[in-house]
């Protein structure tokens, strides 16, 4: 029999904010992980330091009406025993579910939704969630050095942070083997709607997968080879093609080099520089399209100066002020008039 422990809050953050042409920003912050989920602890804090950051004061200066939900608390499995590889299914199950449920209403009551994390399995409610309300295709833009599109079965590590993509993908549903806690995710989106952008750590397996799929992929080297700005366009072009639908990004703070983002559970070198990372944000802000955004992967723990650790978190803040107007050339408030003499 399954016994379990009393909720705690420690690991998640649910923050609620909304776009800066709405009345309100839903923001959502979470972490579904337990700090024991990843061999590297402390990425549950990165809700709380984004937060000590000055994230929602610098939206509301950008014009942002912001709302701050706090911490979402979810209840520990224990014992929460491996399922094949995968591990600790039952309690990200369970904690994506109720993860995926606070997204739905946000996204049903018109607003937008940041989840901050933490790390990227909280992908799997966040894109639920959204998918659930809006009834319609989802867009999704997935940021970041890794593929994240494991199936239980091709995992080589079993770690569900590797994993999310793989449970939302239509496409993918007949390779995903049932697992406690999960009863409740259904595919939402389609292989087609998927962009990956800043690749260059993808598992053999992930790497069959997406070409099986024929997902679209901008790996760095094609970053590199055709700019960020290009990028950007194929990027919008290709996901708005037919019909113009809502995107969900979700950006893993690694995608951006590690001399700028240290503060990260698996750093790769090689990855966006700083004005890269913030121009993907400043470019869909434009599209009117970004309905969600997940912000995860930023550890403070894996700092090794408190320097390292500031500049990982700075830059996660500016690449959400991107999603939500600022502009480097400089912004006014729209009623701002200058003063007579």
């Amino acid at each position: 029999r399954v016994k379990k422990k009393k909720k705690k809050s420690s690991h998640v953050g649910l923050l609620m904010v909304l776009l800066c042409t709405s009345v309100l920003l839903c923001v959502c912050v979470c972490d579904p992980v337990s700090p024991v989920l990843q061999p590297r602890g402390g990425v549950e804090r990165g809700p709380d330091v984004i937060r000590a950051a000055g994230l929602v004061e610098k939206l509301q200066a950008q014009g942002c009406a912001v709302k701050d939900y706090g911490n979402l608390s979810f209840e520990e499995v224990v014992p929460d025993e491996p399922v094949g590889r995968a591990k600790r299914v039952r309690a990200v199950g369970g904690a994506n579910q109720k993860l995926a449920e606070a997204v739905s209403r946000v996204k049903r009551d018109g607003h937008t939704a940041v989840m901050l994390g933490g790390d990227h399995s909280l992908a799997i409610g966040s894109i639920h969630g959204h998918a659930a309300a809006l009834q319609s295709p989802l867009g999704v833009v997935w940021v970041d050095a890794h593929a994240d599109i494991n199936t239980p079965l091709t995992s080589p590590t079993g770690n569900l942070h590797g994993q999310p993509m793989s449970y939302l993908i239509h496409e993918l549903q007949s390779k995903i083997p049932a697992l406690p806690s999960f009863s409740w995710v259904k595919p939402c989106v389609a292989a087609k709607d998927l962009v990956y952008i800043g690749l260059r750590d993808v598992d053999p397996e992930e790497h069959y997968i997406l070409k099986l799929l024929d997902v679209k992929t901008f790996s760095m080297t094609e970053v590199d080879r055709l700019g960020i700005a290009r990028v950007m366009e194929e990027t919008c072009d290709y996901l708005t093609a037919k019909v113009k639908k809502p995107i969900h990004l979700s950006y893993d703070i690694d995608a951006i080099d590690p001399s700028v983002t240290p503060a990260t559970g698996t750093p790769v070198v090689g990855g966006l520089s700083y004005r890269e990372g913030v121009y993907i944000t400043e470019h869909l802000c434009q599209t009117g399209l970004l309905s969600a955004v997940d912000m995860v992967e930023v550890n403070p723990a894996r700092g090794r100066t408190e320097d390292e650790v500031q500049s990982t978190v700075r830059t996660a803040v500016d690449v959400l002020l991107g999603c939500f107007g600022r502009r480097r050339e400089g912004n006014h408030p729209a009623d701002y008039r200058m003063p007579e003499p």
